[in-house]
C-alpha cells in the first residue's frame, strides 16, 4: 500500500503535536511484531556479513556503504523461502525494519577499524589489544546513540527530513511486503527492474570480472571522458581538469540518490562544487598551497587526495556554521524536550511518552556512557582527562553537522568532521599526535552513529514502528558488528603487522587522518594562511545562507550544508547527484499528461525507482568487491 505521508504545507505549519496525533491515527501499527528472536538473530548475522563487506570496501577506498535496503532484501528473500517451504509465518514489515536497523549499525560502526583507530596504529607502530578495540568501539557507537535519539523528533517528527537512504529503504520494504494490491505489485516490479539494471550496470563496470569471462567489449568506463583526452587535454591554469575530479561518472547510485534528495540540494552541492573545483582550487594550486603527489612513473597528480586536504576547511567551516544557525535558529524543541523533565505533566500531553525513548534515559546515559568512554580514552590512548571531557560537547556540535547533512543527502562528512576536530584539538595539545588521532576519532565516529542511527529511524517512522525498539535493535547491532569485524580486522588486515597491513591495503581514510594529525601537531601556524581565510569565508558565508532559508521560510533555493558538501566529495560525485535530482524534478513538472504513457510510469513511481537502483547497485557493488578479492 502507499506510503501515508504529510504534504509540504502541513510540515510546514502543523505544529509537532498535531503531526504526533495525525502519525499516531493513519502510520502507526499498533502491536504488529517488530523485535522478535528471528528479526535479532537475523539482523545480527546480516549485520556481522555485511560489517565484513564494508571493512574490505573501506580497506580500499576509505568508504562505508549503507547496508540497509541489502539487509532488508536478503531478509525478505530468507523468510519467503522459509514460507514457501512451511517453516515460517509471515514476516512482518517491522521484523524486516528491524533487521535493517540492527544490520545497518552494525555496518557503519566498523569505521573506526579504517580511520582513526589504523592511523594510531600506524603513527605508533603498535597494535592495539583486541579487547581494547571491542570496548572502545562499542562504547564510541552506543554514545552515539544516545546523542541522536534527543534530536529524532525534531529533525524525523517535526521537520520530516528526507534521509534519503533511510526514506530509499522504507520504499523497498512496502514494495515488499505490501505489495498485495495492484498498484503496490505495480511499484514492487518497477523497484525489481530498476534493481537489475543498475545490479547489470555496476557488474558491467568491472573489468577484472568480464576480462575472466571473456566479455571486456561489454564493458562500462566508469568515467566517460577517457576519449576526449586522447584527442586534447583540457586544462585550468595548466592542471587537467580529470586531475580536478572534473569528471562525468557512471554510477547510477548516487544518481538516485540526487533524484531522493530534491532539486534544491542538488543545486546547492553543484554550486559548492564548481566554486571549489573550477575557480577556487586552480588558484590556490597556482599559488602553491596545494603540492601534487609524484607517482611511481614520476608523473605528478593532484586527485580528490591531495585538493580534499585543503579545501576540506572552507566546506566544513560553512557546513558548521549553517548547521549551528539551523539548529539555535530552533532551538526551542530540543531545549523544551530538557526542561520538560521538571515539569509535571498532566496524564495524555505527550501522546507518544509511551513509544519514544524517555528522556531520562539520555540524561543519565550521556554522562555515565560519555565518562566511560573518558576513562577508556585516557587508559587506551594517554588522552589527558581534562581533553576528553572536552571532547564530549564537541561531539554534540558535530553530531548537529553530520545529522543536517545526512537529513539532506545521506551523506555523513565523518572524515571531514574528524579533520576539523584535530585542527581543535592541535590547538589544544600541539605536538600530541596520539591525543589528536583518539579525540578526532571520538567526535567524529560518535557523530557519525548518531547521524547514521536517525537514518535507520526514517524508514521506520514512514511505516509505523516504534523507536523504542529500533533504538534496542541499534544496540545489538552494534555488539554484533564488534564481534565479527574486530576479531577478522586482526586475523585478516593485521596478519602481518601494522605496516604489512598498510603495504597489502590503501587504507586511504586511515591515510589521510595521519597526515592531518602530523600536519596540525606541528601548529596550527603550519596550515596555509590560504585555508585560515577560506575557514574564516566559509564560516560568514555559512551563516548569511542558513539566515537567508530561515528568513525565506525555506525558499531560498541554496542550502549551506549543500554548498559546504559539494567542497568535500568529488566533483564527479556531486554532478550526478544534480544530474539525479534535476531529472526527476522534470519529471515532476512536465506531469503525467505531457510525459506520456510510457513517462508516466517514472512520474509515478520516483522513489521505488530510485530505491531499486540503490538497492540493486549496492548489492551487486559488495557482490563484485568480493569476486574481485578472489580472482586477484
Amino acid at each position: 500500500m502507499a506510503i501515508k505521508e504529510l504534504t509540504p504545507e502541513q510540515i510546514q505549519s502543523w505544529s509537532l503535536a498535531e503531526k504526533d496525533r495525525w502519525w499516531l491515527e493513519n502510520v502507526w501499527r499498533g502491536e504488529m511484531p517488530q523485535l522478535t528472536w528471528r528479526s535479532a538473530i537475523t539482523g545480527m548475522a546480516l549485520g556481522g556479513l555485511l560489517s565484513l563487506t564494508n571493512l574490505y570496501i573501506g580497506a580500499q577506498t576509505g568508504w562505508t556503504l549503507g547496508v540497509g535496503i541489502t539487509s532488508v532484501i536478503l531478509a525478505f528473500a530468507i523468510f519467503k523461502m522459509l514460507s514457501c517451504l512451511g517453516n515460517s509465518t509471515e514476516f512482518t514489515i517491522l521484523e524486516n525494519n528491524c533487521v535493517q536497523s540492527i544490520a545497518t549499525a552494525a555496518g557503519y560502526m566498523t569505521a573506526p577499524l579504517i580511520s582513526s583507530l589504523a592511523a594510531y596504529m600506524l603513527v605508533t607502530g603498535t597494535v592495539i589489544p583486541m579487547y581494547q578495540t571491542i570496548i572502545w568501539m562499542i562504547s564510541i557507537a552506543l554514545l552515539g546513540v544516545l546523542y541522536a535519539f534527543p534530536l529524532k523528533r525534531r529533525y524525523i517528527n517535526d521537520e520530516q527530513h528526507p534521509f534519503p537512504e533511510g526514506r530509499a529503504c522504507g520504499i523497498v520494504l512496502d514494495a515488499l511486503h505490501d505489495g498485495g494490491e495492484r498498484e503496490g505489485l505495480v511499484k514492487a516490479k518497477v523497484l525489481v527492474v530498476a534493481g537489475l539494471f543498475s545490479a547489470m550496470v555496476k557488474l558491467m563496470q568491472s573489468h577484472a570480472i568480464l576480462k575472466k569471462l571473456g566479455l571486456t567489449f561489454l564493458a562500462i568506463p566508469e568515467f566517460l571522458d577517457e576519449w576526449i583526452y586522447r584527442l586534447w587535454r583540457l586544462r585550468i591554469n595548466g592542471v587537467e581538469l580529470r586531475e580536478l575530479t572534473v569528471r562525468v561518472d557512471t554510477d547510477l547510485v548516487m544518481f538516485a540518490a540526487g533524484g531522493l534528495m530534491g532539486i534544491k540540494t542538488g543545486i546547492s552541492i553543484l554550486v559548492g562544487a564548481v566554486v571549489n573545483y573550477l575557480v577556487i582550487v586552480p588558484l590556490i594550486i597556482k599559488r602553491g598551497d596545494i603540492q601534487p603527489v609524484i607517482g611511481p612513473d614520476g608523473v605528478t597528480h593532484y586527485g580528490f587526495r591531495t585538493i580534499s586536504q585543503w579545501s576540506l576547511w572552507g566546506g566544513i567551516a560553512i557546513m558548521t556554521a549553517a548547521s549551528l544557525v539551523a539548529f539555535f535558529g530552533r532551538s526551542s524543541l530540543i531545549f523544551s524536550a530538557f526542561t520538560g523533565l521538571f515539569r509535571k505533566r498532566q496524564r495524555g500531553y505527550d501522546p507518544m511518552r509511551q513509544i519514544e525513548l524517555p528522556m531520562w534515559v539520555f540524561v543519565l546515559g550521556i554522562p555515565i556512557v560519555g565518562g566511560a568512554v573518558v576513562t577508556f580514552g585516557h587508559h587506551f590512548f594517554g588522552i589527558k582527562w581534562w581533553l576528553g571531557v572536552i571532547a564530549l560537547p564537541l561531539v554534540f556540535i558535530f553530531t548537529l553537522i553530520g545529522v543536517n547533512s545526512t537529513a539532506l543527502t545521506s551523506i555523513t562528512p565523518t572524515g571531514a568532521m574528524g579533520k576539523l576536530t584535530q585542527l581543535a584539538f592541535g590547538v589544544l595539545d600541539p605536538g600530541n599526535i596520539k591525543t589528536n588521532l583518539m579525540t578526532a576519532g571520538i567526535t567524529a565516529e560518535v557523530a557519525g552513529n548518531a547521524s547514521n542511527l536517525l537514518m535507520d529511524l526514517k524508514p521506520g517512522y514512514m511505516l509505523g514502528a516504534k523507536p523504542r525498539q529500533q533504538a534496542w535493535g541499534h544496540v545489538l547491532g552494534i555488539i554484533a558488528g564488534a564481534l565479527v569485524s574486530v576479531p577478522v580486522f586482526y586475523t585478516v588486515f593485521l596478519r602481518s603487522g601494522v605496516e604489512g597491513m598498510f603495504e597489502r591495503y590503501a587504507m586511504p581514510a586511515a591515510t589521510v587522518w595521519k597526515a592531518v594529525a602530523e600536519l596540525l601537531t606541528q601548529g596550527l601556524h603550519s596550515l596555509p594562511s590560504s585555508a585560515r581565510c577560506a575557514a574564516l569565508i566559509g564560516t560568514i558565508l555559512g551563516i548569511v545562507l542558513e539566515i537567508a532559508r530561515i528568513r525565506s521560510k525555506g525558499r531560498f533555493w541554496i542550502s549551506g550544508i549543500g554548498v559546504g558538501l559539494g567542497m568535500i566529495i568529488p566533483f564527479y560525485t556531486c554532478f550526478t547527484l544534480f544530474l539525479g535530482s534535476a531529472f526527476f524534478y522534470w519529471l515532476a513538472k512536465k506531469g503525467p499528461v505531457q510525459l506520456g504513457s510510457r513517462l508516466r510510469v517514472l512520474f509515478e513511481n520516483v522513489e521505488p525507482i530510485c530505491g531499486g537502483v540503490i538497492a540493486g547497485g549496492a548489492l551487486m557493488g559488495i557482490l563484485v568487491a568480493i569476486v574481485e578479492r578472489i580472482l586477484e
